[in-house]
């Protein structure tokens, strides 16, 4: 609540006297004692002159009098004038629905009309653009001066962004007659996998309660899909009296004809062995047809198109999705670019999103592998297993607790960590349950680090409770081992006796609780298709320990935590997955080793799980095309909105670390379109940059980084950007809905930005109603001057109870 000053009033009151019956009974009581002394004195002061005794009883009644003062509590009171200006509250709607485009000649609205002006009829202009979104028309709309200018001239106006719940870390908050600039365009980025927009309402309602509020205007879709009915919401704005206006963004039809709305291709695959490609597709108002689908692909050596397969696909119904799979086996090394098509039935309204291209690479060349553990746990055997069944694992086993002369799977038993250069970088990926990294010299432990840092390394480690989870001389206290600390994601937290839990074991196992960012990680789901691992993990029966940490370190991310409600609540709860950038090399954090309880459910999720980690892990090695160095990405698969996070490992031509201020990477747009993107150095490990990007288009994005002082060398890399399922279903605007909200509120629905913003009676601004208010402040009294007056009221009282004293004693009085 924003307030401004106004009047100060100070008033002269008695502390006590707050009504009539405060000062009766006092003055009574005074009364009855002055008579009392007067009683007294008149009795005594008989052999006394009567001069004498009025002088007596009148010292006495001054200082009952005083007493009488000092209990009334004289004080000047000060009173302040607060005017708490009137709140205006923009809800917007950042959803992933909000960056479609509903046609390609859509006109972004943008207000530019001032108010008196002759254009103030209209209070809005058009600007043209190909293909903007319905976010980008309410930042354009935003980002001119003259709506929120008007809003200001009245209200506070505060922006808050809601998806998949209220974003209140994110707040802008315009004072009024402010002039604060605001890159809106950045601040209403779509990122969320889900619209919850009664959830959001009735927050914002509660938590503006007892503000001077106007009224609440919700800009959005309508596309309400998750989270509780907006019903709630409804009922509790109209007990509160609280209009709730909407403005409805985006076109009310669905659009007629079918798309790809998504292509799986793995990122590689080898010569021989087979790989499935999943193509996606939606129709509108197409069901029942029968489309002819065709899978081509083209060398990125001789540009050769060939067609892998074709089938017949009958459509679903609006916003079905349906799968379509299709098996190849390569034959020959190299990088092919993929293209999934579907042939437009009569009827399409966009051609454009017939088909989805890919890429894949096929080397030849196993994923070499590392499992290195303190002991022979259940994980650790499941999974030495199935990596030596695998023809394109190469497997190497260090069993810290075991022999060389034990019989183990694998293609070659260790006795020792490897202590040179040439040993440790023929690996991809080390997988660590449970070390004991105390048993590593010091050359060894820097050996690793140079490994994951500049060799692009990928380092799984699992927490356990011999070595992680040791209380005292364990190697998560001694300062030797700051190096490998700092190679995992997650600060650990110090032990000091050994009543400290190593790890925390409960009763009953608890499922993982997925963040965001771990939902949307395509390397962590067991199945194909983002609803179906979903429906994986929460059929999972759960972990029943985990390793406890201080948190996650910061630029790491957290994609599972351990779900009891006993051991925290939201961030708060203990963190399970979590990953970090390392240098060129990714870690990955798991807390601890029962990933094995997957094959309860299915024997292929607990294998699917450690093939795919394993190859995320491993990107910086299996995908390192130049010796100037390697081109990373979080994942190869992003949600519309997301930001992209990119690392680049560079060398110079004497295959140094090279030193620059920055390099540029470009990212080709699904539309074609080029962006330039500034990677920055890392301070901590040279010759490694890095940077970030959103993604505000649907599509594939080619990354192409030009190396430093070559011969036009690339290193390229290519995601692929989609929009969640649930915002695709059906992202026509909700008229009914939205309307309902306004209708029932008493508030008023505007379909569209520019019969919102105009200038008449019934616009958007004139409706809103000055709520700002004036409030009585009253203050404490000025200590100062109570002291003074007490200090000079004990000085009178004193004053006259010692003369009176000393007269009697004068005259020798009893």
């Amino acid at each position: 609540m924003t307030t401004a000053e106004g009047l100060v009033r100070t008033t002269f009151e008695w502390g006590r006297i707050q009504s009539n019956a405060d000062w009766i009974l006092p003055v009574c009581v005074f009364a009855a004692v002055v008579l009392f002394v007067r009683w007294m004195y008149r009795r005594d002061a008989v052999d006394w002159r009567p001069a004498l005794g009025w002088f007596l009883g009148g010292l006495r009644t001054v200082a009952f009098l005083g007493l009488l003062i000092l209990y009334l509590q004289p004080q000047w009171r000060t009173e302040r004038e607060l005017v708490c200006n009137s709140r205006v509250v923009l809800l917007v709607d950042t959803s992933m629905s909000m960056a479609l485009t509903d046609d390609k000649k859509v006109r972004a609205t943008a207000v530019s009309a001032v108010p008196g002006s002759h254009t103030a009829e209209t209070a809005v202009a058009r600007q043209k653009s190909q293909g903007i979104s319905r976010s980008q028309q309410i930042a354009t709309t935003l980002a001119q001066p003259d709506f929120l200018a008007r809003l200001r001239n009245t209200h506070d106006v505060v922006v808050l962004q809601f998806s998949d719940g209220l974003d209140r870390d994110r707040v802008v908050l315009l004072e009024k007659l402010s002039d604060e600039v605001v890159d809106w365009h950045k601040f209403l980025t779509p990122g969320g996998s889900e619209t919850r927009l009664g959830e959001a309402l009735r927050q914002v309602i509660n938590a503006e309660s007892g503000q001077p509020l106007s009224a609440i205007v919700v800009l959005s879709d309508g596309g309400q899909n998750a989270g509780i009915s907006p019903a709630a919401a409804i009922e509790l704005a109209r007990k509160k009296r609280l209009p709730v206006h909407t403005v409805g963004i985006g076109s009310d039809k669905l659009p007629s004809g079918v798309r790809v709305s998504d292509l799986v291709v793995p990122a590689r695959a080898y010569p021989g062995d087979d790989y499935t490609v999943t193509g996606f597709i939606q129709a509108q108002r197409l069901s029942g047809r029968v489309v002819e689908v065709q899978l081509l692909s083209r060398s990125s050596d001789d540009g050769a198109e060939q067609i892998e397969g074709r089938q017949q696909v009958t459509l679903g119904g609006d916003g079905e999705v349906i799968p379509v799979r299709f098996e190849l086996t390569p034959e020959q090394p190299g990088r092919r670019t993929l293209c999934f098509r579907v042939r437009p039935p009569e009827g399409d309204d966009n051609p454009d999103d017939d088909s989805r291209t890919a890429e894949i690479e096929i080397v030849d060349r196993t994923n070499r592998v590392l499992l290195l553990a303190g002991g022979p746990t259940r994980e650790y055997r499941f999974l030495r297993t199935m990596l030596y069944r695998d023809r394109s694992t190469t497997l190497d086993v260090l069993l810290q607790s075991g022999s060389t002369d034990i019989s183990q799977e694998a293609d070659k038993l260790l006795d020792d960590f490897p202590v040179t250069r040439e040993e440790m970088f023929q690996y991809d990926c080390v997988v660590a349950f449970d070390p004991d990294w105390l048993a590593f010299s010091a050359d060894q432990i820097d050996l690793l680090e140079t490994w994951v840092a500049e060799q692009g390394g990928g380092l799984i480690v699992i927490a356990g409770p011999v070595f992680t989870g040791r209380t005292i001389g364990g190697w998560v206290e001694d300062r030797r081992m700051a190096k490998v600390r700092s190679l995992y994601p997650v600060e650990f937290q110090r032990r000091f006796s050994t009543l400290d839990d190593g790890m925390i074991t409960a009763a009953e196992p608890w499922p993982l609780e997925f963040s965001r960012e771990g939902l949307q990680a395509e390397y962590l789901r067991p199945v194909d298709g983002a609803v179906a691992a979903e429906q994986v993990w929460a059929g999972f029966e759960g972990v029943y320990s985990y390793c406890p940490v201080r948190g996650p370190k910061p630029g790491a991310t957290v994609l599972a935590r351990f779900s009891d409600p006993r051991s925290g609540s939201g961030r708060q709860r203990p963190v399970f997955f979590a990953t970090q950038f390392y240098g060129s090399g990714r870690v990955f954090y798991i807390g601890s080793g029962e990933m094995w309880r997957l094959r309860r459910s299915d024997d292929t999720y607990f294998d699917k799980f450690y093939t795919k980690l394993i190859r995320h892990v491993s990107q910086g090695r299996l995908l390192r095309g130049s010796s100037r160095g390697v081109l990373l990405v979080g994942q190869d698969r992003y949600l519309l909105g997301n930001s992209v996070e990119v690392r680049a490992q560079l060398t110079d031509v004497r295959l140094e670390p090279l030193d620059a201020p920055e390099v540029a990477l470009q990212v080709v747009l699904p539309d074609g379109a080029v962006q330039t993107v500034a990677l920055k150095p890392d301070p901590s490990r040279t010759g490694t940059y890095a940077g970030r990007f959103p993604v505000l288009q649907e599509g594939s994005y080619r990354l192409e980084l030009p190396v430093p002082e070559s011969r036009d060398e690339r290193l390229l890399r290519r995601i692929q950007v989609n929009v969640p399922d649930l915002e695709r279903e059906n992202p026509a605007r909700n008229d009914a809905l939205l309307g309902q909200i306004a209708e029932r509120t008493g508030g008023k629905y505007y379909t569209g930005l520019e019969t919102a913003l105009g200038s008449t009676d019934e616009s958007l601004v004139a409706l809103l109603k000055d709520r700002t208010r004036t409030i009585i402040v009253p203050e404490a009294p000025d200590p100062v001057w109570e002291e003074t007056w007490l200090r000079w009221m004990m000085c009178v009282l004193c004053g006259v109870l010692c003369f009176e004293w000393l007269i009697r004693r004068l005259f020798k009085m009893g």
